[in-house]
């Protein structure tokens, strides 16, 4: 790429949406999610792609049954000579259409992964896509904060479990000091499960408005995690893959394309003062 095309009224370059999904707790559905819903937006015919931003132990690679000849390891390996065209050798492309950029191989590769490197290549593949979903790895990680800072939209999802609601109810007061709050979509997963507390009480549990809810069909999406087949490819006419539907629809409904800007650096220095304030740590 020419440095005219690279810098080529920059202010005024359009780039596509990034949707970070996270949870406060392991198991609650985060990667069943960012498949399901990347396809989903993908259906709508525009242009779709995947991060798996989990650097240790990402699982988009067994959601998508994908054979991938790279990961974010090469890219991270070389970021110095990669550009808005070359970096489309690096990504995987899965039958459903849709882009997918693996998590390293193994564990210890994460150490390759920087911020400034990480929001390199997301700019990149934002410019290309309308899209990108980053499935993030539990908790308020460094790689998962940064990931958050950079995304457009944040989708945190929970479920109807007392432990899961309390580290969930954290999670969004922490993301109130970081000033992120603005950004947060809550969505309720397994929603009509069996439980002490209902799916209509949670909104008022963790004070937010208007969350999204995932109907309960637990074979549906365990056997779709284990085959390596989204169900909204092969299960579209479950509940549960129209409720995915309809998430994708609402969230292109209220779309708007942002600039190219740069972004507070600072949310790691927020967070790093509210546990000093808090006087404790923040797990």
């Amino acid at each position: 790429m020419t440095g005219e095309t690279m810098h080529h009224q920059p202010s005024k370059r359009k780039r596509g949406e990034m949707i970070a999904v996270c949870s406060a707790k392991g198991g609650v559905g985060r990667t069943t999610l960012t498949v399901n819903l990347a396809i989903s937006l993908f259906k709508k015919n525009i242009k779709v792609g995947i991060l798996d931003g989990d650097f240790q132990f990402g699982d988009i690679g067994l959601a998508l049954d994908l054979q991938s000849t790279f990961s974010m390891k090469d890219v991270m390996e070389e970021i110095e000579n990669i550009d808005e065209f070359s970096l489309g050798n690096y990504l995987c492309s899965h039958e459903s259409g849709v882009k997918v950029l693996p998590a390293p191989e193994r564990p210890e590769y994460a150490d390759l992964v920087t911020k400034e490197r990480v929001n390199r290549v997301i700019d990149l593949l934002l410019q290309q896509l309308d899209y990108l979903v980053v499935d993030t790895g539990v908790g308020l990680q460094e790689h998962t904060i940064d990931l958050i800072e950079k995304a457009d939209q944040i989708l945190i999802v929970t479920n109807l479990e007392m432990a899961t609601l309390k580290n969930t109810k954290l999670l969004i007061e922490t993301l109130e000091v970081l000033g992120l709050s603005h950004k947060v979509q809550l969505v309720i997963n397994r929603a009509d499960m069996e439980s002490v507390i209902g799916a209509n009480d949670v909104k008022d549990i963790l004070n937010i408005e208007d969350p999204i809810y995932i109907p309960n069909n637990f074979q549906v999406a365990s056997q779709s995690l284990n085959i390596g087949i989204p169900f909204v490819i092969n299960q579209g006419k479950t509940d549960i893959a129209k409720s995915f539907f309809r998430m994708a629809e609402q969230l292109t409904s209220r779309r708007e394309i942002s600039f190219i800007k740069e972004k507070n650096p600072n949310v790691l220095s927020k967070l790093l003062g509210f546990k000093l304030g808090k006087g404790g740590s923040y797990e």
